[in-house]
């Protein structure tokens, strides 16, 4: 008796600061949105006001949070396909070819992904820099071709979708070559033998063989895209030109100085609601029978 109530007590003293320290920072703050998102309350007086879901129905009415939220939906997909798509090709590559310098391949699609998204998006504006200044426009200009504002409102959600999937390509790749790495190589001496290719090999053994890693980097990529997309609308654009760029989360920021923290905290609950929905989704598409090898 006295040994089980150690053993208890020693699991809740490992368990209670992991548990204290997440109802603080996670549960407390949370409940927090929600609740403000129902109160009228300025930036710079604390007094609140209970408006019940008015700054919902403000919100559907709102065309620059619809429009921010439509960026921060394509941002998503579109980062999400070129990111998930191009890591697992190169990681197919560098795992089953026999190319030379595999480790230094590693190492550069790497490196992006710890730079600081300022650095990245430093250096990205000074490719998508509109003058002759701009790689991009130099190289133009080799061909004769004219200068393009990559970051005017016809061009700027590419040039922002190129620079997020450059940063993320590099994690994402490394962890599919751990889990490719990981199926045996039998099943495709067997494969081949039998004459399928390389490319019939990568999507009927590969890729069902590590679905369960790709799920599972899809559902925290969906996630992490809306923070990231913050992060580099914020250092690369500032939202333009003409909210051309906006995403939620930087609607939201805006808007707790102009609005007030009720107005952002009700965008706040949308985006939350938005990125759990968005997670089930990937989830349910995504679930499959579990293969074994």
């Amino acid at each position: 008796m006295k040994s089980n109530l150690k053993r208890r007590a020693f699991v809740f003293a490992c368990v209670a600061p992991a548990v204290i320290l997440f109802t603080i920072f996670m549960v407390v703050p949370t409940f927090n949105v929600f609740r403000l998102s129902l109160f009228q309350r300025s930036t710079f007086n604390p007094e609140e006001t209970f408006i019940g879901l008015q700054n919902f129905e403000m919100l559907m009415k709102d065309a620059a949070f619809i429009r921010s939220m439509q960026n921060m939906l394509l941002l998503i997909v579109m980062v999400t396909i070129f990111t998930m798509g191009t890591a697992l090709l190169f990681a197919g590559i560098l795992t089953r070819e026999k190319l030379k310098g595999q480790n230094f391949f590693r190492i550069v699609f790497y490196i992006p992904n710890i730079l600081s998204v300022v650095v990245i998006s430093g250096i990205f504006s000074a490719i998508y820099a509109p003058d002759d200044t701009g790689m991009l426009n130099s190289i133009l200009g080799l061909f004769g071709g004219k200068n393009i504002a990559w970051k005017g409102e016809q061009h700027v959600m590419t040039s922002i979708v190129i620079a997020m999937v450059w940063q993320a390509i590099g994690y994402y790749m490394v962890m599919y070559m751990s889990s490719m790495a990981a199926v045996p190589e039998s099943l495709y001496e067997s494969a081949g033998l039998d004459g399928a290719s390389r490319v019939a090999q990568f999507f009927q053994i590969t890729i069902p063989l590590i679905w369960t890693n790709i799920r599972t980097t899809l559902t925290f990529f969906v996630i992490s895209t809306i923070n990231m997309a913050y992060l580099f609308v914020t250092a690369m654009t500032g939202g333009g030109p003409n909210r051309a760029s906006n995403v939620a989360l930087f609607y939201m920021y805006e808007q707790k100085n102009k609005s007030g923290y009720g107005y952002a905290m009700a965008i706040g609950v949308v985006i939350f609601l938005v990125s759990f929905g968005l997670s089930a989704l990937v989830n349910k598409v995504t679930e499959r029978e579990v293969l074994e090898y």
